[in-house]
C-alpha cells in the first residue's frame, strides 16, 4: 500500500486541449498548423519550468521565422491557458473519495505560470484535497526530469519508493521508475480504483 499517491494533472485529472482549443490557437497564430505545434511542444520545457509567457512566444515565434506582435501574443496566452482549465469529472470525484479516505495526495505538474492562477481559481474546492501541488514553473524542474519526483515525494514526507505516481505520458512514468515510485500510465478512473482497491 503506498503511504502517498502523486497524480499528474494534465490527461490525468484535467483534459488535454480540446479540438476546438486547438482550431482557436491556429487561428491567432495563422500560421501552418504542423510547424506551429512542433514549435509549440518542442519549445514547451522551458516555459514549464518558470520562462515568461513573453519569451517563449517570441521562441515559438523565431522557430516559425515569423513575429507575433504583442496584441496576438496576449491573444495567444490568453487561449493557451483557456485551453488547459477543462477537468474530469470522474476523475475528480475519485480524488475526493481517495482525500475523504485518508489517503495522503500528491500533485506533480508541468504548468506554466500563467495559467495556475486561473487554475487555482476554476478549481481550488478538490486541489485542496492535495497536500501537496509541486508546480514546475514553481520548482524550476519539468518532468521527466529526476529531480521533479524527488521534490514531491519529499514535500509529502516520504520516499520515492512511497509513492503510487500516475500519469498519462510514458515517458514521465518511466523517469519515475527510475527515481524509484511505483508508477503507472493513466488509463481510466476504473484503472487507479483497481490499482488502489478503492
Amino acid at each position: 500500500m503506498p503511504r502517498a499517491i502523486v497524480f499528474d494533472l494534465f490527461g490525468v485529472i484535467a483534459s488535454t486541449q480540446k479540438p476546438e482549443d486547438v482550431a482557436r490557437i491556429e487561428l491567432i497564430a495563422g500560421v501552418d498548423a504542423g510547424p506551429f505545434w512542433e514549435a509549440y511542444w518542442a519549445l514547451r520545457k522551458p516555459y514549464d519550468a518558470g520562462q515568461s509567457a513573453t519569451d517563449y512566444w517570441a521562441a515559438v515565434a523565431g522557430r516559425l521565422d515569423v513575429r507575433f506582435d504583442d496584441a496576438t501574443v496576449r491573444r495567444l496566452v490568453e487561449a493557451d491557458m483557456d485551453s488547459w482549465t477543462n477537468m474530469d469529472p470522474a476523475m475528480v470525484e475519485l480524488v475526493g473519495e481517495l482525500a475523504a479516505g485518508g489517503r495522503t495526495l500528491g500533485l506533480l505538474s508541468n504548468i506554466v505560470a500563467d495559467l495556475v492562477p486561473i487554475f487555482e481559481a476554476r478549481h481550488g474546492a478538490w486541489l485542496a484535497h492535495f497536500k501537496v501541488l509541486a508546480y514546475s514553473c514553481e520548482t524550476g524542474v519539468a518532468k521527466p526530469d529526476r529531480e521533479a519526483y524527488e521534490i514531491v515525494a519529499g514535500r509529502l514526507g516520504v520516499e520515492p519508493q512511497d509513492c503510487l505516481f500516475i500519469d498519462d505520458n510514458e515517458a514521465n512514468v518511466l523517469a519515475a521508475r527510475e527515481a524509484g515510485m511505483r508508477a503507472e500510465v493513466f488509463r481510466d478512473p476504473g484503472q487507479v480504483r483497481a490499482l488502489l482497491a478503492v
